[in-house]
């Protein structure tokens, strides 16, 4: 795809969500203006006015693009999305495509593993039952120490990572002076073996899960990944396990996870996402005590915008210099 000089270039940021923090703030147009005056740059506050802007638009910016809006961006020569995951995007015209497609990998990489380290934390020492338990004004010591699953140390304890990019890399640094054993499951059974000492396939999922203490999902979402973990995944697992998913609900089969939890076939399980955002008042897991439920926070942060206006920046450079792009998805993978 050949690249366009910045006098050449319109660039077109257009992000909607009902969730503030992931629509760009006005200060991300204005840092590129301040780098390419010369260049084109609109920002949109939401989809109304995006069809008329898209037949002459070279670089758009945003985690959702239609296939029929697509198709009308004619000249569409790279599109970056502002989410990490990717998979809104993954329709068949567009992988047929020949533009680039970059995404906000290791954008979120400190808040989601701060998250999980905290995730890690509540479940472990039972903070959400202490909780519980202050709202009842109890001094619930013995109870807690004569639950089925007691609390406990992290030190020592297998933590599987189902998923080992830049969110599972860095938890693994990040538990290493915890002293937490760390396992890993990649597609192909390749990662870095100096943060994980054992790593799998994803075919050997099943051979692994049995051993876990804690099991963290943090892959992609993907064909092959949707509904990973369902009934025989869950029924693998220790009933002293505990299952945290901070990847996509679309990877987990949500029924089967509440009725596990519902029948204590695992410890507990801390949840990020959902199969349908917002999770609706019906859902059983608002009342399952053995959930621990965070409405999608895990990536919220306050130098959220910087990063990705840095990461923009950074990429529109490279672009402009003819320099192969940073965090490149590619269309086969879905990732």
């Amino acid at each position: 795809m050949k690249r366009t000089k910045p006098a050449e270039s319109k660039l077109v940021i257009c992000v909607w969500h009902r969730f503030s923090l992931w629509n760009p703030p006005p200060e991300m147009a204005a840092r590129i203006r301040e780098c390419w005056p010369e260049m084109r740059v609109l920002h949109l506050p939401n989809y109304d006015g995006l069809n008329p802007e898209l037949p002459d638009t070279d670089i758009f910016v945003g985690f959702s693009l239609r296939p029929e809006q697509f198709a009308n961006a004619r000249k569409l020569k790279w599109l970056h999305s502002t989410a990490a995951g990717v998979g809104q995007l993954m329709y068949p015209e567009l992988r047929r495509s020949r533009i680039e497609v970059t995404n906000a990998s290791g954008v979120h990489t400190i808040p989601m593993t701060e998250h999980i380290l905290g995730m890690l934390v509540t479940l472990a020492r039972r903070f959400p039952d202490c909780s519980r338990y202050q709202l009842q004004a109890r001094w619930a010591q013995q109870e807690l120490w004569d639950s089925p699953v007691r609390p406990r140390e992290l030190h020592g304890q297998i933590l599987l990572l189902i998923g080992f990019g830049a969110i599972g890399c860095a938890v693994a640094k990040a538990v290493r002076p915890l002293g937490m054993r760390v396992w890993a499951v990649t597609r192909s059974g390749k990662g870095d073996r100096e943060l994980a000492e054992k790593i799998v396939p994803a075919v050997k999922l099943l051979e692994v899960l049995p051993e876990a203490d804690f099991v963290v999902l943090a892959a992609p979402e993907t064909p092959e990944t949707r509904q990973m973990i369902g009934a025989r995944e869950l029924a693998a697992m220790k009933a002293s396990a505990y299952f945290i998913n901070l990847a996509r609900g679309a990877l987990v089969v949500e029924p089967a996870l509440i009725a596990a939890l519902e029948n204590h076939k695992i410890a507990g399980a801390a949840l990020d996402v959902a199969s349908q955002e917002p999770l609706p008042p019906a859902s059983p897991l608002w009342k399952l005590e053995n959930a621990f439920i965070t409405p999608h926070m895990s990536a919220a942060s306050d130098q959220l915008w910087p990063r990705q206006t840095d990461l923009l920046l950074t990429n529109l450079d490279l672009w402009f210099r003819g320099r192969e792009l940073l965090n490149r998805v590619d269309l086969e993978r879905g990732y």
